[in-house]
């Protein structure tokens, strides 16, 4: 469960109390920069927040840094910029802080600007005005948060079950992996309430189709609307994925990941209920001629951006590390504000830590055009994996076009290969989408991204970004770009020469879409 850190509050509190704590928190006392009351607490193994918006000089200590940020009315916090040798330099966020924690033994200092009036409440007695660095001390108020939060999940499952067919109390599922036994709590649904909210799964409510079976939209008997992911009886990814997705997303908490609101088992049936997506997919809009030119630039950066941020969650941020495998426009849900919400983590694995680089597996599963070439040809899977699919993803977006599923000798015939050859001849400017609205400053932003794209794309995984630097580099208009090299399966490279034989293709399908696995000689 999350909870607001000292000096904030939910901003829907009726929300927090049903575990939907996707809006956030807001401070309880506005910053005072005229009167210069303000001061700082410290947060100590905190992972920092995103940095889209944030001011940094390598040439400041950390002292320097927060008399620079007392200073600025519109900063909001600090950090050392590098922890290594001691510590050195600043970096300091300018807006509201987004997408952060505390995991313990990990992360690094970071001071969060207070009000006074709440630092006050920290330390029990006043401290001298704008000098002011406290320790956390959040445990009281943790443990009362999280009997008020039990509490209130109490009560409202008591009044659920009074009111409605549908059970909502906790289901308990065992879910085996690698001969370990994992429980899980998630609320269950009665089968009967999910046939009345999607109409006995009529044809008309179907939403889309996957590799893992038929989605509908549904409507609880209080008014919500739901997606009901229904597991196919012919299903290739069949009750183990069923399994994984459950397990995994149950887990998960983050405004750009999908919400999984509980699952449904009756016989033969399986069921996962999410969270209803009313603008669908990402594909839906960004490969129709029409629907296109709803997709303005600003709408497609903040789409890019927020498909970095839930996935440096994934690989970072989240209680486990997570390799999503099947990252792809189809897989990108938008809501009713356009926001990208990543969904589908039936192909997803808990990776190791950070110093294990990459795993190898002998079942390939995902989709060809999104798969990076060590993948595809050698089962070998690692966070850079779902980097190279990013930087797909971020070239498709910013070109309106889909990389193809086939990589061809003629590179101008995919959209890495034309990409990439506009690059070097400087003309990317002719690769962005025709029906897309932009000024002259989203031209920089789009040439930044073009260039992060194919930061992301390079055929050997070393090359390649973590999601940190990615979104660091897409926030940061000042900082300068590395140049990238040649993306993976370009026509020619000497490591990596793709050759079509039947003898040596293997099939597999996954997302309603046939792989073909081409072995390289």
């Amino acid at each position: 469960m999350c909870h607001c850190f000292q000096g904030f509050k939910p901003r829907f509190p009726e929300n927090w109390a049903l575990r939907d704590g996707s809006g956030g928190c807001v401070r309880k006392t506005s910053l005072d920069c005229r009167n210069r009351t303000d001061g700082f607490m410290l947060l100590t193994n905190a992972t920092l927040p995103d940095t889209s918006s944030v001011m940094m000089d390598m040439s400041m200590n950390l002292d320097e840094c927060k008399a620079s940020c007392l200073k600025n009315c519109s900063c909001t916090g600090y950090a050392s910029a590098d922890v290594r040798d001691g510590g050195r330099g600043c970096i300091m966020w300018v807006t509201e802080l987004v997408d952060f924690g505390v995991i313990s033994g990990w992360g690094q200092d970071l001071y969060i600007r207070l009000a006074a009036a709440d630092l006050e409440s920290i330390s029990g007695h006043t401290k001298k005005k704008g000098r002011i660095v406290l320790p956390l001390t959040v445990s009281i108020v943790s443990g009362l948060l999280v009997i008020m939060a039990f509490i209130s999940m109490c009560i409202w499952t008591v009044k659920k079950r009074r009111r409605k067919g549908l059970m909502t109390s906790t289901g308990i599922v065992t879910h085996s992996n690698d001969n370990k036994n994992d429980s899980l709590e998630l609320p269950f649904f009665h089968f009967d309430a999910v046939i009345t909210a999607t109409n006995n799964f009529a044809e008309e409510n179907i939403l889309g189709e996957g590799g893992f079976g038929p989605v509908y939209k549904g409507k609880l008997e209080e008014g919500q609307e739901i997606a009901v992911k229904r597991l196919s009886k012919t299903s290739v990814q069949g009750i183990d994925e069923f399994k994984n997705e459950l397990m995994l997303i149950a887990k998960l908490q983050h405004r750009n990941l999908v919400r999984l609101l509980g699952y449904s088992i009756h016989g033969e049936e399986r069921m996962l209920i999410y969270e209803f997506m009313p603008n669908k997919s990402l594909d839906a809009f960004l490969f129709d001629k029409h629907k296109g030119v709803l997709l303005d630039w600003e709408t497609r950066h903040n789409i890019i951006l927020g498909i970095a941020r839930g996935l440096l969650y994934l690989h970072q941020d989240s209680r486990f590390r997570i390799i999503h495998r099947d990252l792809k426009a189809s897989n990108i849900l938008l809501d009713k504000e356009m926001n990208p919400k990543i969904s589908d983590f039936g192909m997803a694995r808990i990776s190791g830590e950070e110093g294990e680089a990459s795993t190898k597996t002998r079942k390939v599963v995902g989709t060809y055009g999104y798969m990076s070439p060590e993948y595809a040809m050698d089962g070998i899977f690692s966070v850079k994996s779902d980097v190279y699919s990013f930087g797909v993803l971020v070239l498709e977006i910013i070109s309106g076009q889909k990389n193809k599923g086939a990589y061809l000798a003629d590179p101008h015939l995919y959209l890495l290969g034309m990409a990439w050859n506009l690059w070097n001849e400087g003309k990317s400017i002719d690769l962005i989408d025709p029906s897309m609205n932009f000024d002259s400053m989203g031209t920089v932003e789009i040439m930044r991204c073009i260039n992060v794209g194919l930061l992301c794309v390079q055929e050997h995984p070393e090359d390649r970004p973590t999601m940190a630097s990615v979104l660091f580099m897409l926030g940061n208009g000042e900082a300068p770009l590395p140049k990238p090299r040649p993306p993976g399966f370009m026509a020619g490279s000497a490591s990596r020469q793709i050759e079509s034989s039947s003898k040596d293709e293997e099939l597999h399908s996954a997302n309603h879409a046939t792989l073909t696995i081409i072995v390289g000689r």
